[in-house]
């Protein structure tokens, strides 16, 4: 762990492997540590940088606002001297901030991957994180554990699986609820839907089929919007599947990540 001073505060990375640098975004309902079981193959052609967003960790908060969260993003990149080659990968939260960040500096990196995310949520998604900002503002973490594990995993995953989800309550109960409240009014307000459709990175949008959190609808509408993104169905996998799914999800990015692009 490590925290770096930017021009938009502290924030908290891990950097590990050498290559392309890779940067990871952590979804609201996880930490970077949900990448790990990811890590032992990507860190084997690439330097991967895991950052613990805005307000998370020992991150310092933004406003909520995913303008200020991809402004915080580039400022990381100009602290660490990120160059251009770098790619950006954000599942759900972060794949919001990643998707923010190729609006505003998309010339600043190069590929990017949006894993069970989107451009906008729908009134029912928005209600949801009302719904959340509510019980988290009046009952702490503890009060969102439960639903929060059910926006993860689908419901056989998580009864075949109770030691993996009780771990990720234990991630969700460390969470500073002020940032979690943050994020959840951040995404009530967003709306990407024109500006994506500015988006020049090659893209990749990969969403499970059972995404209870960014459903299908979502991550479709996102591919649709970004010219030239590519899209892929994980089967019978929810919101997180750097978790659920982890060779899975490497089968899908991986190709993607060794492509050649135009210079």
């Amino acid at each position: 762990m490590t925290i770096i001073a930017t021009s938009k505060g502290n924030v908290e990375i891990d950097q590990v492997g050498s290559g392309r640098d890779l940067v990871l975004l952590h979804s609201l309902l996880t930490d970077y540590s949900a990448f790990d079981r990811m890590l032992p193959e990507l860190v084997m052609h690439h330097r991967v940088t895991l950052v613990r967003l805005p307000g998370f960790g020992n991150s310092d908060p933004v406003a909520d606002n995913i303008e200020e969260y991809a402004d915080c993003l580039a400022a990381l990149f100009d602290a660490l001297s990120l160059p251009r080659e770098t790619d950006v990968m954000g599942n759900g939260f972060g794949g919001f901030v990643a998707v923010a960040f190729a609006v505003r500096y998309g010339e600043r990196f190069r590929r990017l991957l949006a894993i069970d995310t989107g451009a906008g949520f729908p009134e029912g998604g928005i209600a949801a994180f009302r719904a959340m900002d509510e019980t988290v503002s009046n009952k702490g973490m503890a009060g969102v554990l439960d639903p929060a594990v059910a926006r993860l995993f689908p419901e056989n995953y998580r009864e075949r699986h109770p030691g993996l989800v009780n771990a990720c309550k234990a991630v969700l109960l460390r969470a500073n609820p002020a940032a979690f409240v943050n994020a959840c009014r951040t995404l009530v307000k967003l709306d990407l839907r024109e500006q994506v459709k500015e988006v020049k990175n090659p893209t990749l949008v990969v969403f499970g089929s059972e995404d209870a959190a960014t459903p299908p609808p979502m991550n479709r509408e996102l591919a649709a919007l970004i010219p030239r993104a590519q899209l892929i169905e994980l089967v019978d996998c929810g919101h997180a599947p750097q978790i659920q799914q982890p060779d899975a999800l490497l089968r899908a990015i991986l190709p993607f990540l060794k492509a050649p692009t135009a210079a």
